[in-house]
């Protein structure tokens, strides 16, 4: 598992944002050929030396020591450092495609599954975010998550704006329960920058009453919809995702002809796999869905979406769990910094192409479900 928070000493007092680098203007990762003319060098700071424990990094904060690391394993790294904490955040790490910020862990509903139980508390760090999406890598697609992030919807969108507004060679996609967008939004989500947003937007089931119960929130399904019909109006582009749980997975056949009948501005489809991390982890017997097992109602939903023109692809199912007419559309699809892989999986030629597994996911079951390729 990839290390996102580190152990630092730094000199000032307050939470600031900075890019790590070997040497003035060395861009690291896989983007070094584009040749970027850079103008945020002021927020960089620059390699020091290693020792022993770690490394050290000066820039116009001071120094930051930053323990258990050697310089080059973190150059081109976007943090987050919080002195009086003595830590800080890998918000951006250079050459990785799964950067995405956390900017709450409030939410407004309770998803039985949910694998990042929300908080009452909100800190709010947005001009944070902003800093760090300016010192991105270019050509990045940056993730926004929560909790529920369109609770503070005028400022993500504030920092959207101002970050592609800045950047045009930026992405943004936002996962969202889309509880909070209406007509009034219409107007502003029509701006072109917008086309560079790709919103994540859950629905589980074609039946209210179920998609309610698995969110825990009685009315989502109706307000939802509300929500779809205004980002319709306004264009937006729309990955809908569907955990799959115990309670919908014989949905699947009828809400793919749901989406296909209603749903047609959608940009893909995501069916995704339960993670055992969350409220998922107490309830794992009783949610999840061994696909492999009986791919039937998976199987009917996907051709029904591809013979329709709907985009759809399977989340967090490993190759092998699949069957071999569907490996295709099983992309590797766990962020890297949790994504692992049990022994079986060492010969296996389709490896670099598969999601493997979530590192929490129970070794005694991901290690006997594995048919190495």
């Amino acid at each position: 598992m990839i290390p996102l928070s580190l152990q630092i000493a730094a000199e000032p007092a307050t939470p600031f944002v900075t890019r790590l680098r070997l040497r003035p203007n060395d861009h690291t990762g896989p983007n070094d050929h584009i040749g970027e003319t850079d103008h945020t060098g002021e927020a960089d700071a620059l390699f020091v030396e290693d020792d022993d424990g770690g490394t050290l990094f000066a820039g116009r904060e001071g120094l930051i020591s930053i323990d258990g690391f050697a310089g080059h394993q973190l150059s081109g790294d976007v943090l987050l450092v919080d002195p009086g904490a003595g830590r800080a955040e890998r918000l951006l790490r250079s050459g990785s495609a799964h950067n995405t910020l956390l900017v709450t862990e409030r939410c407004d509903q309770l998803c039985v599954m949910c694998s990042q139980p929300p908080k009452k508390t909100h800190i709010d760090r947005f001009d944070h975010f902003e800093k760090a999406c300016m010192l991105a890598e270019p050509g990045s697609v940056i993730g926004i998550t929560g909790g529920e992030p369109t609770l503070y919807k005028p400022r993500l969108l504030d920092l959207i704006e101002a970050v592609l507004t800045e950047r045009a060679d930026l992405e943004f996609h936002v996962l969202t329960n889309g509880q909070h967008f209406d007509l009034a939004d219409v107007p502003r989500l029509r701006a072109p920058l917008y086309r560079r947003v790709s919103w994540g937007i859950p629905l589980y089931s074609h039946v209210p009453a179920t998609h309610d119960f698995i969110v825990g929130k009685q009315g989502a399904f109706d307000r939802l919809h509300d929500s779809f019909s205004a980002l319709m109006q306004a264009g937006a582009r729309i990955e809908l995702r569907t955990v799959l749980t115990s309670t919908n997975l014989h949905d699947l056949p009828a809400l793919s002809h749901y989406v296909a009948a209603r749903l047609r501005f959608v940009e893909s489809w995501s069916v995704m796999q339960l993670e055992n991390i969350g409220f998922a982890k107490n309830r794992w017997s009783d949610l999840f869905v061994d696909h492999a097992a009986d791919f039937t109602p998976i199987s009917r939903a996907i051709d029904t979406s591809l013979l329709h023109g709907i985009a759809i692809r399977l989340f967090n199912f490993p190759r092998c769990t699949v069957p071999r007419a569907y490996w295709a559309l099983a992309p590797a699809s766990i962020s890297d910094w949790k994504r692992k892989y049990p022994p079986p999986c060492r010969d296996c030629r389709e490896r670099d192409l598969c999601s493997g597994f979530f590192e929490w996911h129970p070794d005694e079951q991901a290690g006997v479900r594995v048919t190495p390729l």
